[in-house]
């Protein structure tokens, strides 16, 4: 009588078949980083396995990615020359357009997504252009920015585009640039609910984008707030974003979970750069088994209503999978 859970469980093939969340080599999205250069590969002290790459290397990366399965990834660039405006972003001959048709030549199966934002290309590292009274970023200039952005990346040959620098409006106006450029079928998937998180510190070192000053709590979201994290995606499908997603994922499933019973959108999860060391680093220090837990991990992300799941550890999750 009191049985009935162990009996479904004492079996491995009855495990399986009542497994009720499943991870797959699809689920993944990998982040990769470009900068100028011809046989460049720099791993990321703090980020064990990341690189910072020139644009051959990501070519030959993608090569390596297909094998294991994976046929989506998100470009980040690392630009040769910074301004207050980050102009290389919008630049048609810019470090992440010039990435773009390079593995587009090469590869024209994988699935491009691009990174959205400026705090890469800024010499104050933040994401957009700065309100000289304020001191923090003037809205709706970065909006017209952000659109023109969208679309160098869009005649680019990028596959879809994602806003990460949390403006208001900022789907509307991306949605906007695109259709009258002619892009109306490019989905946009977007950081709809980014927390400003200290998760994130490992990324600004391989992205090179730590603000010179201050920090982004002004445009990112308060990790105390679970209605207005909600009301934020909400927002952004209103405004007509495709995907939407939360950032960082691990402390903030809650959050996921909310959002995936707020909206009818598939939803995707960002396995941030914090949330990556910190298994590399209990790894090397010998107090985890890093392969269960970092699976473990990303089943977390599923269960909690991802359906897309953007990590560093998807070329090793995949080699797993396939086991």
């Amino acid at each position: 009588m009191f049985a009935r859970f162990r009996r479904r469980r004492i079996n491995p093939v009855l495990r399986d078949l009542l497994q009720e969340t499943h991870l797959r080599v699809d689920d993944f999205i990998y982040p990769l980083f470009a900068r100028s250069g011809t046989g460049i590969k720099n791993e990321v002290a703090s980020m064990p396995g990341v690189y910072q790459m020139s644009i051959d290397e990501i070519v030959k990366e993608c090569e390596a990615l297909k094998k294991v399965g994976i046929y989506a990834i998100i470009l980040f660039g690392i630009p040769d020359v910074k301004d207050s405006v980050g102009s290389d972003a919008m630049c048609e001959h810019g470090i992440i357009a010039q990435t773009i048709r390079a593995i587009k030549r090469v590869h024209p199966e994988m699935f491009i997504v691009t990174d959205l934002c400026f705090c890469e290309y800024t010499n104050h590292g933040h994401c957009g252009v700065l309100d000289p009274v304020l001191h923090t970023v003037d809205n709706d200039i970065t909006l017209n920015n952000l659109a023109a952005q969208a679309v160098v990346h869009a005649k680019a040959g990028a596959d879809m585009i994602a806003p990460s620098g949390m403006m208001d409006g900022m789907i509307t106006a991306i949605r906007e640039g695109l259709d009258a450029a002619g892009y109306k079928n490019l989905p946009v998937m977007s950081y709809s609910t980014k927390f400003a998180s200290a998760y994130y510190g490992p990324f600004r070192d391989v992205a090179e984008s730590s603000p010179s000053f201050g920090d982004r709590r002004s445009y990112q979201m308060n990790p105390a707030n679970r209605n207005e994290a909600i009301a934020e995606s909400v927002e952004d499908e209103k405004e007509g974003a495709d995907i939407l997603m939360v950032k960082p994922a691990l402390a903030y499933l809650d959050i996921v979970r909310d959002i995936k019973n707020n909206t009818n959108l598939p939803l995707a999860v960002y396995n941030v750069s914090g949330e990556y060391a910190m298994l590399k680093m209990a790894a090397k220090a010998g107090v985890i088994d890093y392969e269960k837990v970092m699976m473990e991990t990303l089943i977390a992300f599923k269960r909690a209503g991802a359906d897309i799941i953007i990590t560093y550890h998807a070329k090793e999750a995949a080699l797993l999978l396939q086991k």
